[in-house]
């Protein structure tokens, strides 16, 4: 994480530069006018011989005001331009990185959390980064250029007394500011506890709407919410108590400017317009003060969100660094298992065990089995979103582990069981927002999908944008919206994840007639838990608890009297009332 902090504050070092140069010409501008009104006071005194040169000494204080004007304007602007800059350029590679992940790493991630990364830690990252080259820098400043001007225009021992009472107000700051830090990981811990049942809540909406469980769901979000309010009350209580005691400190600096300024007049050391101009310096110093706690409790926000993004960042990503010619490379989609065990990270039972398969190139294989039974376990490894031991999955004679991760997913199309849309178009949802394909070519997918006709109806036809997951269409029409990506892109090898769960028998039967048409060449792998989907394959395996129990094709294994059997006969029972009706 500090190493892509440090690149990208890189990426912008010129602007960066111009930034802290006319913050630096702003601060130097702003020691000039205490300076002039100090001198047009003192020469007050002599108002008939000074009036031209009050005169122009009030011309040249409008003058240096104007100057800050377009200074600070320039500075402004610069400042914008980089925070929003580093903003997104840190976004961006923040979710670069989450797209590398291992599929085990973001599972053990809530999508609360999440989003509490991307919306609030970066955003604390980035405001506190930025008011440290901001606020912190111009502290810097006026400390070195307001302190100069007051022991070289003033008097030195007044400079020290005002800077002694600042000096203690800093060491209060850094007692309390361990109080901020304490309480405000505890808003952060609450906050992200609220944003996860948030986001579980909408996910559920329609199940807590059918079982009539609002009441429930809001009292236990006023409960969370309640907790966010006391924590983050409690964190502007501290903050407030650092800002407090700096008022203070800033109060008392006036109070000995001017008794022990007043003094130094009386004794004929300084003169009236030398006190004037050392108040107007201390001025100077107001907004530093107030910024410093504000500072402090944002560097130590920071701390913490830094932390937990540079969790994310220790983890492993994929090694899926290649050539771009290497992308065009096709394999022709033959598979060897050879004797597969696998158990997921942290859990000692194995989910699959044993598992030897030969799928030749254009063959069909059907997978059947229980839930749970390993089927989409043994795809995900095809898929390399886990790690596969060596040795243990070829494809055309090769070690799964020697194929480049984005050669191996890009001759593989695999729609899984979810079967997710985006939340745009269904043009953009079919070809994964690649410009690569042909508006006729997608036309042709969705016709071989069985959709074409339900996407004609639609308000804006291809072009219409659908809701989030799809929600504004039916399950049918979602899965065939996904399957459409198979026929849309020309992958060798296709998976078909308990794809056809929710069609009727016979719009299912005709679409496994096109998938099979479609991959005459291609080798085919269809997941289901009916026999309709699969009996066509050359070959079938029934999986059980992570082992291969039968296999062979749809008519040997009705032979077999087993598991398959034994389906087939309980489909065929629930098939026959709406068969004679």
């Amino acid at each position: 994480m500090k190493k892509v902090i440090i690149d990208t504050l890189k990426n912008h070092k010129w602007t960066i530069l111009a930034q802290t140069i006319f913050l630096t010409i702003n601060i130097y501008l702003l020691t000039v006018p205490p300076k002039i009104i100090g001198n047009i006071v003192d020469m007050l005194y002599n108002l008939d011989e000074n009036k031209k040169n009050i005169l122009n000494s009030t011309y040249y204080l409008i003058g240096i005001c104007i100057v800050l004007l377009f200074i600070r304007l320039i500075w402004k602007y610069f400042e914008t331009v980089n925070v929003r800059k580093f903003e997104r350029d840190i976004k961006v590679n923040m979710f670069k990185r989450f797209l590398k992940l291992k599929l085990k790493d973001i599972q053990n991630i809530k999508n609360g959390e999440i989003m509490s990364y991307f919306v609030k830690d970066i955003n604390e990252l980035r405001a506190t980064l930025f008011r440290i080259l901001n606020h912190g820098v111009r502290i810097l400043l006026v400390f070195i250029i307001a302190t100069y001007q007051m022991i070289q225009n003033v008097n030195l021992n007044l400079t020290i007394a005002v800077m002694s009472v600042i000096i203690i107000g800093a060491y209060m700051v850094v007692k309390i500011k361990k109080y901020v830090e304490k309480s405000f990981k505890k808003s952060q811990t609450m906050f992200t506890e609220m944003s996860e049942y948030i986001q579980e809540s909408t996910d559920s909406i329609r199940t807590t709407k059918a079982y009539a469980c609002e009441g429930d769901q809001l009292k236990e979000f006023i409960r969370k919410n309640r907790k966010v309010q006391q924590s983050n009350n409690t964190v502007e209580v501290f903050s407030n108590l650092l800002k407090v005691s700096l008022h203070m400190c800033f109060g008392i600096c006036y109070s000995i400017s001017l008794l022990y300024g007043s003094k130094l007049v009386l004794d004929g050391k300084i003169t009236i317009g030398a006190l004037v101009t050392f108040n107007g310096y201390i001025a100077l110093f107001g907004g530093p003060i107030k910024w410093l706690p504000q500072l402090i409790a944002r560097f130590k926000r920071a701390q913490i969100s830094y932390k937990r993004l540079e969790k994310i960042y220790e983890l492993e990503p994929e090694k899926i660094n290649q050539k771009n010619s290497l992308l065009k490379e096709k394999l022709e989609g033959s598979i060897i298992i050879k004797n597969l065990d696998f158990n997921y990270p942290g859990v000692i039972d194995k989910a699959l065990e044993n598992i030897s398969i030969e799928i030749k190139k254009g063959e069909t294989l059907g997978i059947i089995g229980t839930i749970g039974s390993g089927k989409t376990t043994l795809m995900n490894l095809l898929t390399k979103l886990y790690n596969v031991p060596n040795g243990k999955i070829f494809i055309d004679g090769k070690d799964i582990n020697e194929i480049p991760i984005l050669t191996l997913r890009n001759n593989i199309c695999y729609i899984t069981q979810d079967n997710f849309l985006f939340s745009t178009t269904l043009k953009d949802n079919i070809s994964l927002f690649k410009d690569e394909y042909e508006d006729n070519e997608i036309k042709e997918s969705t016709q071989k999908a069985i959709v074409y006709e339900d996407i004609k109806q639609m308000p804006k036809g291809i072009n219409t944008v659908i809701g989030e997951r799809g929600g504004d269409l039916s399950g049918g029409q979602r899965q065939r919206v996904a399957v459409s990506r198979a026929f849309l892109k020309n992958s060798r090898i296709l998976i078909f994840d308990d794809t056809f769960s929710a069609l009727d028998n016979r719009t299912s039967e005709k679409l496994i007639e096109n998938i099979r048409e479609v991959s005459e060449e291609k080798t085919c792998i269809i997941i289901s838990n009916k026999i309709s989907d699969v009996k066509h394959s050359d070959k079938i395996i029934v999986l059980d608890n992570g082992k291969i129990v039968e296999k062979g094709t749809h008519e040997e294994l009705i032979r077999n009297n087993g598991i398959y059997s034994e389906f087939y006969n309980q489909q065929s029972t629930k098939a026959e009332p709406s068969f004679l009706a």
